[in-house]
């Protein structure tokens, strides 16, 4: 069930970014998360703005693509403190997974055919 409509999913997307920006500064990541925090949060922010949705600005991306990138996203967020050596960083690695959890169930919980059929307002 889709439950998640393509405005509220931006809304989820911009506090996504938020979170990228603020984790490293309160959770007192080592350098390597950090870096990868910053770097997501402008990966994600652009991904956002250039979608064809309604919190997007340049409308470039099909909301059916943004949704195909996160469903690579999300799962490689759960493997990433092992790919990149920061698995025993607890801190790190439980926000890295947590994350990428967390965007798989939007992720299957959001409608991205919604803007194609001209549902949203």
């Amino acid at each position: 069930m889709k439950v998640i409509s393509a405005r509220n999913h931006g809304y989820l997307d911009f506090l996504t970014v938020g979170i990228f920006i603020l984790a490293p500064l309160f959770l007192d990541f080592s350098p390597i998360p950090t870096m990868l925090a910053y770097v997501l949060a402008g990966v994600h922010l652009m991904v956002t703005l250039t979608s064809d949705f309604s919190l997007g600005a340049f409308k470039v991306l099909a909301f059916t693509l943004h949704g195909w990138i996160e469903r690579i996203v999300g799962p490689t967020l759960v493997v990433v403190p092992f790919i990149l050596g920061f698995a025993d960083e607890l801190t790190a690695r439980n926000f890295y997974m947590g994350v990428g959890a967390i965007i798989i169930i939007v992720g299957l919980l959001t409608n991205y055919h919604e803007v194609r059929h001209g549902a949203e307002k």
